[in-house]
């Protein structure tokens, strides 16, 4: 069925063009009697404007852009339900795409948004080879908004939060905790999260302590119940007493591979994850997790966007950085210490 114009509905309505639009965009215009044969036009014909179109026309989308790193992940679906609510509140709409960790799936996700003149993107990269590209956009007039992931660069804004705090807080619950031998689990390390978190365990460690690194080909439970597995196949006398996680997927699938090998958690792997997505605690055995903010991230990130695009002259790129939060739970809590509380400070925004 072809699509009514708005020719066809001043036809109808015995009117002029414009003021088919001024029914659809400044009804007070209008006097009543006109608006209602207008409106009564636009019902039979069907008539749906092509916002797009006018939009384009405007010189101004009200589409927002969101790439995320792994939709898959609750941890984006969080962090995109707090950018969809920032952005709903200020009359604009939210658009996803989902990298999958694919660097050449992200670049043609980056080409269609350029194409489709979005108003902004808040984007998580997969490294620092997207730089140019991010650059390219930017010079064309459409703001950048890193999210879970630091600039480093004078022209965009970002939101992240502390890993190298985060990866020392972990490690030093797990030191506390009297553990001697350390693994830690995640990949690959060109993602700066997995490559900080596990910077700051290193950090943590006071020298008694040693650390084997586990490196996973991605961040999701299927694949690292590999690293489970790897684990629980070691030798109870050699085998690491306690587990970092870069991510809570990664510390649910080691824990499900521990539980189907016999090995008990925490009373002989104690498991730490990361995010604290909601299956954290309702897992078998309550995961321990550092806590970040994750739909903070996406109104964060967003409220930086709008104010870019809103006023571009005035805007002054800032880099926003939340604090982590240890929760501690069941999985790493020496049987007969107390378990569920949180650990060090709340999450809190500081801009640099």
């Amino acid at each position: 069925m072809a699509t009514s114009s708005i020719k066809e509905v001043a036809r109808r309505a015995g009117v002029s063009i414009g003021t088919v639009s001024n029914v659809l965009n400044h009804p007070d215009l209008v006097a009543a009697t006109t608006r209602q044969r207008v409106l009564k036009a636009i019902a039979e014909l069907g008539y749906v404007r092509n916002d797009s179109a006018r939009q384009l026309r405007a010189g101004r989308s009200r589409t927002i852009a969101v790439v995320a790193l792994d939709l898959a992940n609750p941890f984006f679906t969080d962090v995109l339900r707090g950018a969809e609510v920032a952005a709903e509140e200020s009359g604009f709409n939210i658009m996803t795409f989902n990298s999958g960790e694919n660097a050449a799936r992200e670049r043609r996700h980056l080409d269609v948004l350029e194409e489709q003149r979005v108003l902004g993107v808040l984007i998580t990269p997969l490294d620092d080879s997207v730089d140019a590209r991010l650059d390219q956009l930017i010079e064309r007039g459409i703001p950048v908004v890193l999210v879970d992931r630091g600039s480093g660069r004078h022209n965009r804004c970002s939101v992240a939060v502390d890993d190298v705090l985060g990866g020392r807080l972990a490690g030093a619950h797990l030191v506390e905790q009297g553990h001697e031998r350390i693994a830690y689990a995640g990949g690959p390390f060109t993602l700066a999260q997995v490559a900080d978190r596990h910077a700051g365990l290193r950090e943590a460690l006071t020298g008694d302590q040693q650390l084997q690194v586990i490196a996973t080909a991605n961040l999701t439970v299927a694949a690292d119940r590999l690293a489970g597995a790897h684990l629980a196949d070691l030798p109870a006398e050699t085998r690491p007493t306690a587990v970092f996680c870069a991510n809570d997927l990664v510390a649910l699938g080691v824990l499900q591979e521990m539980t189907m090998r016999g090995v008990r958690v925490p009373q002989d792997v104690a498991i730490v994850g990361y995010d604290d997505i909601d299956f954290a605690a309702a897992s078998a055995v309550p995961l321990s997790s550092m806590r970040q903010p994750r739909e903070q991230l996406g109104r964060a990130a967003t409220q930086l966007l709008l104010e870019e695009a809103n006023e571009p002259e005035q805007h002054q790129h800032r880099q926003v950085v939340f604090r982590p939060e240890l929760v501690v739970r069941e999985s790493s809590t020496r049987i007969g210490a107390p378990s569920g509380q949180a650990r060090h400070s709340r999450s809190r925004g500081s801009v640099g």
